[in-house]
């Protein structure tokens, strides 16, 4: 490894935590991988939410800790957040309240209220491309609104997570059309604003000077001197135009061309493939986002992965570092255990008020092991769901990526190479939206000197499989769990009235 060859980095601002990984393209290694928890505020409600500031001293501790001559190598950075985030800004760039999440459900009736003034979920499909899903930032605004008036009078800029981590680092404002398409503002067909879902958010006031800019996948802003020096960087760093968590795990795992299929295994479940055009469903069965290479990102995303393993295993009194060893004793199916697991209400299936319910329970079956298991593929029946709109849409795909912190887990990259009856194949970097950030920005790097820079011939290049991970499905297993599905399925069906 040459110790002067620049080096780019990848923040990714996730719910659980700050990821830092910092990438040499040169010697086409990880020079190092850092990560920093954040906390989480949670209402019976369903609020989710966190201070702007705690990302911002998350991210300052994890480049005090990286070596300062790599720090100094730094000739890029991008930034990948989670989705959906709101953050409130006044005119003086200051933050006005915490940040509502994508997890946060407790604006489930603003959803209805804006899409009632457009015709409903049909209306605001014909309309933007999506429905107003729970979690979106466009549903936040009416709840700010109503239970926060003195910030949204104040209100000066609309910024998401991944936005605002940019803000900081530049001073600049600015959204880009992958996470931007999260909001529910965006016409994904036009890839543009649209008047008529910001008039319906707030029909009351324009909240058009709000939103901030929109760039090209490909801009690149200098860093702010004062940031620079704070964090021990060359003052010549540029920054990416970023993404959302999915569409940079899209390219941290060389999701960048038709016919690969991604999965991302951590606080939530997503499934994501690149799409050449616009792919919109009239049904909105899945979100129908752009992403950040100028192209789209058909997207199924459920609220509920980890989070349920992590409930089961503090419930239990045990590590979910010891989950792969729990299980070795447990078989598909989970001894009869079927969990359906909303315990953050959900988006895939639509039920944003659903709980998480349990059944099958038996005097012998009712163990931590099995317990752990049914979390465990409920979460994956869940991302199945989503699966299969895409089949019937008529999409195809020959093996999945994974990625998350679920893709560390033998049990769970099995399991998904069983019930989705695919192979599975994990990327050397398991920091799939921290790796994709660094990717971003080395591509708007090679872009800012050569137009006909390729991204899919740079991911190629540089997003390699570990053959060590790969999972295959078994015929046995594929079978048990094809049973197991189906019961998930009909005990959905069966709990849908309760949470309508």
């Amino acid at each position: 490894m040459d110790r002067n060859s620049p080096i780019v980095i990848g923040l990714d601002v996730g719910t659980q935590s700050v990821k830092l990984v910092a990438y040499d393209p040169q010697a086409r290694q990880v020079a190092a991988t850092l990560g920093e928890a954040l906390e989480l505020a949670s209402g019976d409600d369903g609020t989710r939410e966190q201070r702007a500031e705690w990302w911002i001293d998350a991210i300052r501790a994890c480049f005090s800790r990286l070596d300062p001559a790599l720090r100094q190598r730094t000739s890029a950075i991008g930034v990948s957040g989670q989705q959906h985030g709101f953050v409130p800004l006044d005119r003086a760039g200051n933050v006005l309240a915490p940040a509502k999440l994508w997890c946060d459900t407790s604006t489930a009736a603003e959803c209805d209220l804006i899409m009632d003034a457009v015709g409903g979920a049909q209306g605001a499909i014909a309309t933007a491309g999506n429905p107003i899903m729970v979690g979106y930032t466009a549903s936040k605004l009416p709840w700010t609104r109503e239970h926060r008036s003195q910030a949204y009078a104040q209100l000066a800029t609309i910024l998401l997570p991944h936005d605002y981590v940019n803000f900081w680092l530049t001073g600049e404002r600015w959204m880009e059309r992958g996470d931007a398409s999260g909001t529910g503002w965006l016409d994904v067909r036009t890839r543009q604003w649209s008047d008529a879902m910001i008039a319906a958010t707030d029909p009351d006031r324009d909240l058009r000077p709000c939103l901030p800019p929109l760039v090209e996948a490909d801009a690149m802003f200098p860093i702010a001197t004062a940031i620079a020096d704070e964090l021990g960087l060359p003052r010549g760093v540029r920054v990416s135009a970023g993404g959302g968590d999915n569409m940079m795990a899209a390219i941290g795992t060389g999701n960048v061309s038709p016919g690969v299929l991604s999965m991302s295994l951590g606080t939530s479940g997503t499934l994501f493939a690149y799409a050449g055009q616009a792919m919109v469903d009239d049904e909105g069965r899945w979100a129908a986002f752009c992403d950040s290479t100028g192209g789209w990102l058909p997207l199924i995303c459920t609220m509920n992965c980890t989070v349920a393993t992590e409930a089961v295993a503090r419930l239990c009194d045990f590590s979910t570092k010891r989950g792969d060893e729990l299980l070795a004793g447990t078989r598909p199916g989970a001894g009869g255990l079927l969990m359906l697991p909303f315990f953050n209400g959900e988006r895939t299936p639509n039920l944003p008020d659903g709980r998480g319910s349990l059944f099958g329970m038996t005097a012998t079956n009712l163990t931590p092991a099995n317990l752990y298991r049914a979390a465990m593929e409920g979460a994956v029946y869940s991302l199945k769901n989503g699966y299969d709109a895409f089949v019937d849409a008529g999409m195809r795909f020959e093996a999945i990526r994974l990625t998350g912190g679920g893709s560390h887990s033998a049990v769970w990259r099995q399991m998904v190479a069983d019930v989705f009856g695919l192979p599975v194949d994990v990327p050397e970097q398991a920091e799939g939206a921290a790796f994709g950030a660094a990717l971003q920005a080395l591509w708007a790097s090679e872009r800012a000197s050569d137009a006909g820079a390729d991204l899919p011939a740079l991911a190629a290049a540089h997003v390699r499989l570990d053959p060590r991970l790969s999972a295959h499905p078994h015929a046995e297993a594929t079978a048990a769990y094809a049973t197991q599905y189906q019961r998930f399925l009909s005990h959905l069906d069966a709990i849908r009235p309760l949470y309508a």
